[in-house]
């Protein structure tokens, strides 16, 4: 494929970088929040077992697919710098970006073949898809002030979280009908008799197949790199020491340095959020069956993604106008106030107007908070240096907030208990955010 060539700010260029959100964002939706989650615990249900033997011990399933998650965050987090570090020393991030887009395309299209009986096939799938998720993600981030001038990274940034709801509801909603009507998809029974397990590995292999090829549009106009003079001898040390030094930079950085601190907290909770709703729904909310449980968690996901679109717009006017940092701070005390309200959740209704809430919040929280980081680095072209530190701190955050959410659950023998956790993050993360100092211009 030719190298297109095109220039900073461009229109062609910054569409080329937010429609990578368009390639991947099917992969959160359909294989962490929706699909895969009602799959793995049908495999268990048909088989009728709560355990499997797993390193010659028995484990239940959900301790088993969530110490796989913690343990694929743990990978990432290291992973992530080291590759940013290379990548920049290098001067060809996007080969990496390309590597790990197709290294979780082809683990989605393996899920394919998640069994009990293959489970360690499976879970390796299941590892890889979360690490070729994040750590390309996480290269497309660190193209943000490569492609954009501080003025359009707010609208751009928004415009990304905005095609990835939009682009990963077209897919879940044929994914759906797939699982819901597999009849008329011509997909019959698998090994265990039933066609929806069949209709949703294919949701998979659909999920893969939307990321790998939609991801040539991104990699088609972006540039390499950014080009780094010197010898290129010990590239995995000179990776690391890429990392040491913007760590000393940041030391000189207090505006970077704070804001990180700030986003690290209130970041923690709104990934654990993401990744815990459905179970909170499932577990503390009276359903009226199992099978009013499971549209009403598929209506709910869906509510979040389609208000997440106009979340996302609302909260790039609202920092266009009032600056990022207000618009941050405004936006946490919203999250706080849905914490509380989520303590007091009974009927299915009342966990709708939640999940309308939390996606009006959540796709500005993240858009913004890439943009605001955007703006807040220095001029340097190691911006994929930069940028790891940011998603390091936010899978690091990952890690903490899952295992403290888990720990407070088991520990007071509720999920409500630990919802207001998340809501005392929210509201540190929101002090912290008043002592960042804004630029001269509102940001």
């Amino acid at each position: 494929m030719a190298r297109i060539l095109v220039l900073k700010g461009s229109k062609k260029l910054l569409n080329a970088w937010a429609f990578y959100d368009w390639a991947n964002s099917v992969y959160s939706l359909v294989i962490s929040s929706a699909v895969f989650p009602i799959f793995y615990g049908a495999l268990f249900r048909v088989a009728e077992i709560e355990k499997v033997t797993v390193f010659g011990g028995e484990i239940a399933r959900a301790p088993l697919i969530s110490y796989t998650t913690s343990l694929a965050f743990v990978f990432i987090a290291i992973i992530t710098p080291l590759i940013s570090g290379i990548a920049d020393y290098l001067g060809n991030k996007k080969i990496f970006m390309q590597f790990f887009c197709y290294l979780g395309g082809l683990s989605c299209i393996g899920l394919n073949w998640f069994s009990l009986e293959n489970i360690y096939f499976g879970l390796l799938c299941y590892f890889f898809g979360l690490v070729g998720f994040w750590v390309s993600f996480a290269i497309n981030n660190s193209y943000l002030p490569d492609v954009a001038y501080p003025e359009q990274q707010d609208a751009v940034s928004a415009k990304g979280f905005s095609l990835g709801y939009i682009g990963s509801v077209l897919l879940l909603l044929v994914n759906l009908a797939m699982v819901m009507k597999p009849e008329l998809f011509g997909i019959t029974t698998d090994v265990n008799g039933v066609a929806e397990i069949k209709a949703m590995k294919y949701s998979f292999v659909s999920v893969g197949i939307w990321w790998i090829v939609f991801a040539q549009y991104s990699f088609y106009y972006l540039p390499k790199g950014n080009k780094r003079e010197g010898v290129r001898t010990n590239v995995i040390l000179n990776g690391f020491n890429e990392l040491k030094m913007v760590w000393h930079q940041l030391g000189n950085q207090t505006r970077l340095k704070r804001y990180l601190g700030a986003f690290f907290v209130y970041s923690m909770a709104v990934q654990t959020v993401m990744l815990i709703a459905t179970y909170f729904g499932e577990e503390e909310i009276g359903w009226g069956s199992d099978s009013e449980r499971t549209t009403g968690l598929i209506i709910s996901i869906l509510v979040i993604q389609i208000v997440a679109i106009f979340g996302a717009s609302v909260t790039a006017w609202a920092s266009k106008n009032f600056g990022n940092i207000k618009t941050l701070i405004v936006i946490n005390a919203l999250w706080v106030v849905i914490c509380i309200y989520a303590y007091f959740l009974i009927t299915p209704t009342d966990f709708y107007i939640a999940a309308g809430c939390v996606g009006l919040v959540m796709g500005g929280i993240q858009a913004l908070s890439r943009s605001t980081y955007s703006k807040f680095i220095p001029e340097t072209k190691d911006t994929t240096s930069f940028f790891s530190f940011y998603d390091v701190a936010e899978k690091i955050g990952i890690i903490i907030g899952t295992f403290l959410y888990g720990f407070i659950a088991q520990f007071t023998g509720s999920m409500r208990s630990a919802i207001i956790f998340l809501g005392i993050f929210f509201l540190v993360g929101m002090l912290l955010l008043t002592r960042v100092r804004p630029l001269k211009k509102p940001l």
